[in-house]
């Protein structure tokens, strides 16, 4: 497969496009990167993912391929080395419930910086409860990360957000680490790993991302 074509039409500062690049890196996959407008769409954004229009998109040998975890997925089937994903059937449907489980709730944090008062507590309060279940499912299997010894498909479905907790934090005024150690000391063990820490965005970048986003969120509400 040396001579496959990748590119991956991706934005720096998607936490599931970071899913993407994470598990690219960890399967030693070259390809190249394509930055993309959310607000001015390419053509071939566009082309490659005409139902959602949204990225990531992977294109492996001119085919399409979205959604991120769909992507990873797919990443893990077509190169074998480093598996993310167990063989064991009970145990690949139990990561794929536990990846859904981030993207059907984690993925809503931004709701903490886009809401206020108690409407932002509310938010805040399932977030962290959401994060102590998956901490609870973590210390369940007493290993270093969620896919046991080595680094699997719930490890690439959730770190990406580690780097979008400083934003959290700082605008909803709370700990996550006070709230849930273990979770952040896995997130700090996965930062070990070069195919990680290369992937993820700068914390820093992502607060002041954020605070743009949240001016332009209220600046639209005022309008309503």
């Amino acid at each position: 497969m040396d001579n496959d074509q990748v590119t991956l039409l991706d934005f720096w500062a998607s936490p599931v496009g970071m899913r993407v690049r994470i598990a690219l890196a960890e399967k030693g996959v070259k390809y190249e990167y394509k930055e993309q407008s959310l607000r001015n769409k390419s053509v071939l954004l566009l082309e490659m993912n005409p139902v959602h229009r949204k990225i990531p998109v992977l294109i492996h040998n001119g085919k399409p391929i979205c959604e991120s975890l769909n992507i990873v997925q797919y990443i893990d089937e077509t190169w074998k080395q480093s598996p993310l994903l167990p063989s064991d059937p009970y145990e690949r449907t139990q990561s794929m419930f536990w990846a859904d489980f981030v993207d059907q709730k984690v993925c809503k944090g931004k709701m903490m910086w886009t809401a206020e008062g108690e409407e932002q507590e509310a938010a805040k309060k399932d977030f962290i409860d959401c994060l102590k279940l998956l901490e609870g499912e973590l210390g369940a299997n007493s290993k270093p990360y969620f896919g046991g010894e080595t680094l699997g498909f719930v490890d690439v479905a959730l770190v990406p957000f580690y780097c979008w907790f400083h934003a959290y934090e700082t605008m909803a005024n709370f700990s996550i680490e006070a709230e849930c150690p273990k979770l952040i000391a896995w997130c700090k063990r996965c930062m070990q790993k070069d195919g990680v820490s290369k992937s993820l965005a700068d914390p820093r970048k992502i607060y002041n991302y954020a605070m743009k986003l949240r001016k332009i969120y209220r600046l639209s509400e005022q309008q309503v």
